[in-house]
């Protein structure tokens, strides 16, 4: 099930910058990472700039323990959960992120305002990958993708209108049959469509992304969109 869009008619001029932004810059990284795929450079890239729980857990624990100077590795490894959310480890998980954004987050974009969007935007991304690190604070293999902002998007949107028709492309084969979903059910489809992101993978040695990782985070993500809407009474 691919959406496409919604049927909610807005009446403003306001652009989706932040979304519009937010799609170059995943869009342009990803492309870089094809570069460094060819040079052989990928696995290093993603070790440096993706999440990796092991390194920060580790630091966090020296620096409670008295180390000052594992204080200084705590900030450089949490700056990683913010890089790690414009990184893709395949075209499937780039491009299934990518539509997502962009069908559920234009129109809450409209509503809420570019700025404030896109603080919400980073602000769910580092919340839940601190979810990813107390879930599994031992893993040593670097976790990249904007996964867990954009379920934060599709929980927000939900919340807001969750009975709202999205037009909907369902794939038969060689055929694509065009259908209306109710937005609640991109909630559960969203999980399911994550067993298909390892399809088209960039070729990494050692791997990212271990398969079965990231549910929890993400289903905190989705959590984080709905509170998200509640505090701020939108």
């Amino acid at each position: 099930m691919i959406p496409i869009g919604d049927k909610i008619f807005l009446l403003t001029n306001k652009k989706p910058l932040a979304v519009w932004f937010l799609i170059g810059i995943n869009i342009a990284l990803f492309l870089w990472e094809i570069k460094l795929e060819i040079n052989g450079e990928l696995t290093t890239f993603f070790n440096s700039w993706g999440l990796v729980p092991e390194r920060l857990s580790t630091a966090f624990g020296s620096a409670i323990g008295g180390n000052p100077a594992a204080l200084l590795i705590v900030f450089w490894s949490s700056l990683s959960i913010f890089s790690a959310m414009f990184l893709h480890a395949s075209y499937s998980q780039i491009i299934g992120n990518l539509i997502f954004l962009w069908v559920f987050g234009n129109t809450l974009e409209k509503i809420i305002g570019s700025g404030r969007f896109l603080l919400f935007y980073l602000f769910c991304g580092f919340l839940t990958g601190i979810v990813q690190i107390i879930a599994e604070p031992n893993l040593a293999i670097p976790l990249i993708g904007a996964n867990g902002a954009v379920v934060s998007v599709l929980g927000a949107y939900v919340y807001k209108f969750p009975k709202v028709k999205i037009d909907s492309i369902l794939p038969l084969i060689i055929l694509y049959i065009p259908v209306e979903i109710p937005a609640f059910f991109y909630c559960f489809w969203w999980f399911v469509q994550q067993l298909s992101y390892g399809i088209g993978a960039l070729n990494v040695p050692g791997g990212v992304n271990p398969f079965g990782t990231g549910y929890v985070a993400h289903g905190m993500g989705l959590l984080i969109g709905v509170v998200w809407m509640v505090v701020m009474k939108l």
